[in-house]
């Protein structure tokens, strides 16, 4: 089946609306703060863990997202509420070095469960966040014939290589900020997590109680 401009003029949108809405580029320091305590061959495998996981959930929004949510009585709003209480409850252990702390005076048996920041909360709420998700529900709604859902399965698979690139060349990162600099970043990432998490929380509040925040 041929695809005419018309089609592949969706599948653009909808790759520049997931790197709009995740920024690959702007979550590489991110990226780097939370992995500065492995190592390379274990940031490589938290980076690919991490960028499958959400694309599993990104598919999985697009495919059986809205059925989900209608299932359970979950607005996108309430969805977007919870995973800013999540990124604010990160971004509070950034900025106060508890982060750091925790993971440095972790035992072996602690330290695994630190180690699925590959899929909480890198790949989510961070990756295929309350914004991806949305933006991949409301797309699957306009475009719901198996052609289109084909070509947006493949749009996600695109965007997860793409944010998979972006932190492969975090450990060159690390290598010039040294652990000063990580520090530093740390908590200035924690205070952008901060106001991130407030927007997702002021975003989904305001759509909720439209006249409350105007």
């Amino acid at each position: 089946m041929n695809i005419s401009i018309f089609d592949l003029s969706i599948y653009i949108k909808f790759f520049i609306g997931l790197c709009a809405l995740v920024n690959p580029i702007g979550m590489i320091p991110i990226f780097t703060t939370m992995t500065n305590h492995q190592s390379l061959l274990e940031r490589k495998k938290t980076n690919l863990i991490a960028n499958i996981a959400a694309s599993l959930i990104l598919l999985i929004s697009l495919f059986f997202g809205g059925s989900i949510l209608n299932a359970f009585g979950i607005s996108i709003n309430s969805f977007r509420i919870a995973g800013g209480i999540l990124i604010i409850s990160i971004a509070f252990s950034m900025i106060s070095g508890d982060f750091i702390n925790k993971i440095k005076s972790t035992s072996h048996e602690e330290k695994k469960t630190i180690d699925n920041i590959s899929v909480v909360p890198l790949a989510m709420p961070l990756i295929a966040g309350p914004g991806a998700i949305s933006s991949t529900i409301v797309w699957s709604t306009y475009y719901s014939t198996w052609m289109n859902l084909f070509g947006c399965s493949f749009v996600i698979c695109l965007f997860s290589l793409v944010c998979w690139l972006c932190f492969q060349v975090s450990p060159f990162v690390v290598q010039i900020l040294g652990k000063t600099g990580i520090n530093v970043i740390t908590r200035i990432m924690g205070l952008l997590l901060m106001s991130l998490g407030i927007e997702f929380i002021s975003a989904g509040i305001s759509s909720i109680f439209p006249k409350l925040l105007h």
